[in-house]
C-alpha cells in the first residue's frame, strides 16, 4: 500500500506593515467607492427629475399657445402672447404654432405628427431628429390613442431618450395632430460622468498618496519592532549587551523601553546564574581537592591515618552540604511571599533574644525593646536576625559582649546587632552583602558568604533594607522594616535577584 503524504499549503506571510497598509487602503478605497457611488446616484436622479419637469413644462407651454390657459405655475408664456386670443383654423396650424415658439434646447429635439404622419420638425438645427424614426412614430401615436399626454422612455442605437407627446387637437377640424418633445438623456448626463470620472481619478491619486504615506508612516512606527527582532535574533548567552534605542513618546517607543528593561533584567539574571555557577564552583574546588588530596596520599595500613583523614573528610563534607543549604535558603528568600500577621515587635525581640543567648562563648546583652505592634513575617525576620546573630558570634573574640535589641519609631524599625569585633574594612563593607562576599582580611573567620545577603533578601522582601555601621571597636547590624500598621493589606512581590 502507498503511503500518503498530506502536502501544506504555503501561505504567503505578510508583513504588519503591509496588513496595516492594506487594511488602511481598503476601508478609504471602499468610503471614496460608496460616497462617490451614492453622490453619483442622487445626481442622476436629479437630472431625471429636472427633464421630466422640462418636458413637462413644455406641455404646458403648448396648452397655453393652443388654449390660451395653463394649468402649471411652472409655465412662462411670452409676454407678447398675453394679448392674443388663440384662434387656429386647423390642427395643423395649432401644431405648426407650437413648434414655431417653442424651441428646443440644448440637446432637446421636437416632431409634429398630424394624423399618424412626422409632419413638422422645429425650424432650428438639433442635436438629434425623431422623424427618422417610424418605429419610434408609430409607438407615440399608440401611446397617444386615448387622447392623454404621455411621458416615456425611448432606447435607441444613438442613445436614450425621454419623451413627452400631448396630442392637439381643434374644434371642427378632423385631423389628429401630436406634440413630441424629447430629450437626450445620455447627453445630459454626460458632464456628470466626466465630473464623476475626474472624481475617480482624483480617488485613485489619493489612494497612491495614501499608500505611500501610510507605507513610511508605518515603517517608522514599526521600526523599533523590527529592530527588536533584528536584535532578539543577534543576542545569545555569550553576547547579551545589545538594546533597542528608543525613539519618540508614543506606544511603541513604550513598548521598546519595556522590552529593553526586560533584556536587562535577563542579562542580570544570567550574569547572576553564572556568577553563582563560578561561586559555587570557587567554593566546592577547595573541599574536594583537600578530600582528593587526602585520599591519594592515605596509607590504609595506618589506621590512625586512616581516622584522620576520615574525620577530616566528613568535616569537609558537612562543610558542602552546609553550603548547599546556604545557597537554598537564600534562593528561598529570594523568591519568598510573606506571611504577614500582627507581630508584637517587643514579644518578638524578647524570643529573639532568648534563642541568641544560649550561644555559647559570648556575653549576650538585650539592650532595648520598641514597644509597637506592626504586619511582618515574624518566622522571616527571625530568620534574619538570627543570621545577624550568628556573624556576630563568629567574628567577635571568646567571652565579648554583644548587644540585641529593637528600636522603633513613627516610620521605621530596626531589628540590630552590635558586636565588639574588629570591625569591617571600608572597600569590604559593600561586597560582603553580595553573594559568597566576605570581608577576610578583618574579621579572620571565613563562612559560607551567603548569610548577609539572605538578610538583605528578607529586609528587602518587608520594603526595608540592612543598615551598617562599624569601627575598629565593633559592627552594629540592623534591618530596617517600615512600620506597616495593622489591618493595612499588604502586596507582596515575590524577590527574585540575581
Amino acid at each position: 500500500m502507498r503511503s500518503t503524504r498530506s502536502r501544506r499549503i504555503r501561505v504567503p506571510r505578510w508583513s504588519v506593515r503591509s496588513r496595516i497598509l492594506a487594511s488602511i487602503l481598503l476601508v478609504a478605497s471602499i468610503g471614496m467607492a460608496v460616497a462617490g457611488a451614492t453622490s453619483f446616484l442622487v445626481q442622476r436622479d436629479r437630472i431625471h427629475s429636472d427633464i421630466d419637469d422640462l418636458l413637462l413644462a413644455h406641455v404646458e407651454s403648448a396648452r397655453f399657445i393652443v388654449t390660451g390657459e395653463s394649468d402649471a405655475v411652472t409655465t412662462q408664456p411670452d409676454p407678447a402672447d398675453a394679448d392674443d386670443t388663440p384662434g387656429f383654423a386647423s390642427t395643423g396650424e395649432a401644431l405648426e404654432a407650437v413648434l414655431a415658439r417653442i424651441i428646443p434646447g440644448r440637446n432637446e429635439s421636437a416632431l409634429g405628427i398630424i394624423d399618424g404622419v412626422a409632419t413638422l420638425v422645429p425650424g432650428v438645427d438639433t442635436s438629434f431628429h425623431l422623424e427618422d424614426d417610424d418605429g419610434f412614430v408609430d409607438r407615440v401615436v399608440a401611446e397617444t390613442e386615448d387622447g392623454a399626454v404621455f411621458i416615456g422612455t425611448d432606447v435607441r442605437p444613438g442613445g436614450t431618450v425621454r419623451y413627452v407627446a400631448a396630442p392637439i387637437g381643434v374644434e371642427d377640424d378632423p385631423a389628429r395632430a401630436i406634440y413630441v418633445a424629447a430629450v437626450d438623456v445620455d447627453a445630459e448626463l454626460e458632464e456628470l460622468r466626466d465630473a464623476f470620472s475626474t472624481y475617480a481619478l482624483v480617488a485613485a491619486i489619493t489612494l497612491v498618496a495614501i499608500g505611500l504615506v501610510g507605507w513610511f508612516v508605518a515603517g517608522r512606527l514599526l521600526r523599533p519592532l523590527r529592530q527588536l527582532g533584528d536584535a532578539a535574533s543577534r543576542i545569545t548567552a555569550s553576547d547579551r549587551k545589545e538594546r533597542i534605542p528608543v525613539v519618540g513618546r508614543d506606544d511603541i517607543s513604550s513598548l521598546t523601553a519595556t522590552v529593553n528593561g526586560m533584556l536587562d533584567r535577563l542579562d542580570a539574571s544570567m550574569t547572576g546564574q553564572r556568577q553563582l555557577l563560578d561561586d559555587v564552583r570557587h567554593e566546592l574546588a577547595t573541599p574536594i581537592t583537600i578530600v582528593r588530596g587526602h585520599l591519594e596520599l592515605l596509607d590504609p595500613s595506618d589506621t590512625a591515618e586512616v581516622e584522620a583523614t576520615k574525620a577530616l573528610a566528613i568535616d569537609e563534607l558537612d562543610r558542602m552540604a552546609r553550603l548547599v543549604d546556604d545557597i537554598e535558603s537564600l534562593t528561598d528568600s529570594q523568591r519568598m511571599t510573606l506571611a504577614r500577621t500582627p507581630t508584637d515587635v517587643a514579644d518578638l525581640t524578647a524570643e529573639v533574644f532568648a534563642k541568641a543567648s544560649v550561644v555559647p562563648d559570648h556575653e549576650w546583652v538585650l539592650t532595648g525593646s520598641a514597644h509597637l505592634s506592626m504586619a511582618l513575617d515574624p518566622g522571616r525576620v527571625t530568620q534574619a536576625w538570627l543570621q545577624l546573630v550568628d556573624n556576630a558570634a563568629k567574628y567577635s573574640p571568646a567571652g565579648s559582649r554583644i548587644d540585641v535589641g529593637s528600636t522603633g519609631g513613627d516610620a521605621t524599625v530596626e531589628f540590630w546587632v552590635a558586636d565588639r569585633g574588629s570591625g569591617i574594612p571600608v572597600e569590604a563593607q559593600d561586597r560582603i552583602f553580595e553573594r559568597f562576599g566576605r570581608a577576610d582580611a578583618g574579621r579572620g573567620i571565613r563562612g559560607s558568604g551567603l548569610g548577609l545577603p539572605i538578610v538583605r533578601a528578607i529586609a528587602e522582601a518587608h520594603g526595608g533594607r540592612v543598615s551598617l555601621s562599624t569601627s575598629p571597636r565593633g559592627s552594629r547590624f540592623g534591618i530596617v522594616l517600615p512600620v506597616v500598621p495593622l489591618g493595612v493589606a499588604v502586596e507582596t512581590e515575590d524577590t527574585e535577584e540575581p
